[in-house]
């Protein structure tokens, strides 16, 4: 569990700075199109209270600050992510902590809303982070996952295979300068696909409703546990 916390913090401080760029290069512009449906979805309003776990530069909370939402707060275990995300919005700072998932330093049912977005799969400890969510979450509260997924469809999972170990890890890599990070993140895809069932865990930390959705011919998903 050490050595992923520090590996998972090592990449991401490493390709901080090419992180966003990346990001909609690699999706085609589909992150934009994905993070704007999961909030939808969520149905936050200008009463919410959002923390924004794993936030990177945070594209999540921005597009929240966009529907209306006032009381954001940022939570990251890489600073060089926070860095980035305070110098692209002002109105973050102060509000963003520098933390891991499974020890939230919050008073209990203290936010109505969580969001994490593509940033599940790099927790050490899964079901100790949901216990966490559900801890600091007040009642009716929503926790708000997106995360990829393997797609079902035979011939597209194929392709989709073919591009996620082949093609990105050599556009990701070249462009970063960081080999090892573009090839953690199909590998960790694959294997959280594989090995973690998140209604599960979500359910064995107390969350009574599970929503999920599947986004772009299956590749994405978007969860949504109510406390």
């Amino acid at each position: 569990m050490e050595e992923k916390k520090t590996k998972v913090k090592r990449i991401f401080d490493s390709i901080a700075g090419k992180y966003d760029f990346l990001n909609h290069l690699l999706s085609f512009g589909f992150d934009f199109y994905w993070r704007r449906k999961a909030l939808r979805l969520t149905g936050l309003n200008p009463d919410s209270v959002l923390l924004d776990i794993a936030c990177g530069t945070g594209d999540v909370a921005i597009q929240a600050k966009k529907t209306g939402v006032e009381k954001i707060f940022g939570a990251d275990f890489s600073h060089n992510m926070l860095k980035l995300f305070n110098e692209k919005s002002d109105w973050i700072k102060g509000r963003n902590v520098q933390m891991v998932a499974e020890n939230i330093p919050l008073k209990d049912e203290t936010i109505t809303n969580i969001t994490v977005a593509f940033g599940v799969r790099n927790f050490y400890n899964i079901q100790q982070a949901f216990n966490s969510f559900n801890r600091v979450l007040k009642p009716n509260g929503k926790a708000t996952i997106i995360e990829f997924r393997m797609p079902s469809n035979k011939i597209f999972k194929a392709l989709y295979k073919f591009y996620f170990k082949k093609i990105l890890p050599l556009i990701g890599g070249f462009i970063s300068g960081d080999k090892e990070a573009y090839n953690y993140l199909p590998v960790s895809v694959e294997e959280f696909d594989e090995k973690i069932k998140m209604p599960e865990l979500l359910n064995n930390s107390g969350f009574k409703k599970i929503e999920i959705y599947k986004l772009t011919f299956g590749i994405t998903q978007v969860l949504i546990a109510a406390k």
